[in-house]
């Protein structure tokens, strides 16, 4: 290795000390060693191997790129943990993570207007975040009245700076499918990169596979040590958290993270307590926060959305116009979620491009037909049952989970976990943990029972679907 070599090696650290920042520089490349430059080959070593590891699944490109500056014969990587090498592939581009950089991925961007508060390589990137969708930020979030509460929350928790009092810690956000909790905590990632703090965006999904490779390869703790030093830590649907040891590990992330005045945010597509799969601990701990929930989209709201994606679109398609008793049409009939109002976007825009024909409102009907769906029934959870039980029979809720066996207490009960079994897809033993965790046989008589008495009682049948139409009204 000549001193040539150790120049070069010199220059491409402190090119990637510049694109990463101090902080990750020091955490993943202070110890690294350059040991040959050979036949097209660079080596390098680490002490440990979860540095390896870590360094060959997030940085071998970056790497390799900055060497290719240095030396354009340079082709690939070779890895080891001061002795045993690890051949790294050439470096490609990852196509399918917009915020990866490699070098041909420079060249394609020189010139380009880029947003100057967006670093090209973010702290989430390196911390071997999930991928984030550019489009999904503040600016491009449409406000209603079902969800004003939800985006003051996540800009509140995106705006604090390290040091500063958290209001809100930690922020759960709940919604049905499309309406935005993804798009919220993308928000609150991009905006964290405009500010000193560390911000880690990871699915639940991802966070599993962390957790499992990190237990495959013996680097647990290098694992837990690495996510727990993130200032904002982002987890984007809960309810897939799966396997008992990933869980007990999030839990005992999460408790770190709030204790050390770490702020979290999470999404899922349920409250809290309806975390059925979760522990009693962690469902509290995620209570103890702001819990927000997004509410369907308005009218209003919806064709809104349809504008901005219709301007959105405008600016690759300048010639792309939408009549407005066509955005009327879509707004009105087509009310499931965003994700819809963006496929019936995508399909005008289709038409338009690839037939050469005007929007029309009768081509928005023949093509809008499978999008306008019926309207879902309201779906009812447990602690509404219960509230309105209680009120019907002049109990509380308190006495409905309690081991009381009068006969005041005992038929609101059977009522209330009857109702439970028809009006949601909570199973028996769900159910009964539920109710003063009861076991699922005493769920089961309590339906069979409510199921005989409204067969034999026209009163009693009637005021059973009284409560009914008031939980689904």
């Amino acid at each position: 290795m000549t001193s040539t070599d150790q120049e070069r090696w010199q220059r491409v650290k402190e090119q990637l000390r510049k694109q990463l920042g101090e902080d990750v520089f020091s955490s993943w490349f202070g110890r690294m060693e350059l040991e040959a430059v050979d036949r097209g080959a660079v080596r390098l070593s680490v002490p440990t191997r979860f540095l390896r590891t870590w360094i060959q699944a997030h940085y071998s490109e970056h790497v390799l790129a900055k060497w290719q500056t240095e030396e354009p014969a340079v082709t690939r990587l070779e890895l080891s943990v001061r002795s045993a090498a690890i051949r790294l592939p050439a470096a490609k581009p990852k196509l399918s993570e917009p915020m990866t950089q490699s070098r041909e991925m420079r060249e394609a961007m020189d010139g380009v207007e880029t947003r100057a508060s967006v670093p090209f390589m973010s702290v989430h990137e390196a911390f071997g975040g999930s991928p984030l969708d550019p489009r999904l930020t503040f600016e491009t979030f449409i406000v209603g009245r079902t969800n004003t509460l939800a985006q003051a929350a996540a800009k509140q928790v995106a705006s604090c700076r390290r040091g500063e009092q958290l209001m809100f810690n930690p922020l759960y956000i709940h919604a049905a499918v499309g309406l935005g909790k993804t798009h919220l905590l993308q928000a609150i990632t991009w905006a964290g990169n405009s500010t000193e703090r560390k911000v880690l965006y990871l699915t639940a999904e991802r966070f599993m596979y962390g957790f499992v490779s990190a237990l495959k390869t013996q680097t647990t703790l290098a694992f837990k040590e690495a996510v727990r030093a993130i200032d904002v830590l982002v987890i984007d649907d809960l309810q897939f958290l799966q396997g008992r040891s990933t869980q007990a590990e999030f839990c005992h992330t999460l408790n770190t993270l709030i204790d050390a005045g770490r702020q979290v945010v999470i999404a899922s597509d349920r409250p809290p307590a309806d975390l059925e799969s979760l522990d009693d601990r962690v469902r509290s701990r995620l209570a103890g926060g702001l819990v927000v929930e997004i509410g369907s989209l308005g009218e209003e709201l919806r064709l809104e959305i349809l504008k901005s994606r219709i301007a959105a679109a405008r600016l690759h398609h300048p010639g792309f116009e939408v009549p407005t008793p066509v955005l009327a049409f879509i707004a009105k009939s087509v009310t499931h979620n965003g994700r819809d109002l963006e496929g019936a976007v995508n399909r005008l825009l289709a038409h338009s491009k690839l037939t050469g024909q005007t929007v029309t409102l009768e081509m928005a009907e023949r093509e809008m037909r499978d999008l306008i769906r019926p309207a879902e029934p309201k779906r009812v959870r447990i602690e509404d049952i219960q509230r309105v039980v209680a009120r019907q029979y002049n109990v509380s809720r308190a006495d409905l989970l309690s081991s009381r066996r009068t006969a005041n207490v005992v038929r609101p009960r059977q009522v209330a976990m009857y109702l439970a079994k028809i009006l949601t897809l909570r199973s028996l033993p769900e159910i009964g943990r539920r109710f003063g965790g009861r076991d699922h046989t005493t769920v089961l008589h309590a339906v069979r029972k409510i199921e005989a008495l409204a067969g034999n009682d026209t009163a009693f049948a009637e005021e059973i679907e009284g409560l009914k139409r008031q939980l689904q009204d």
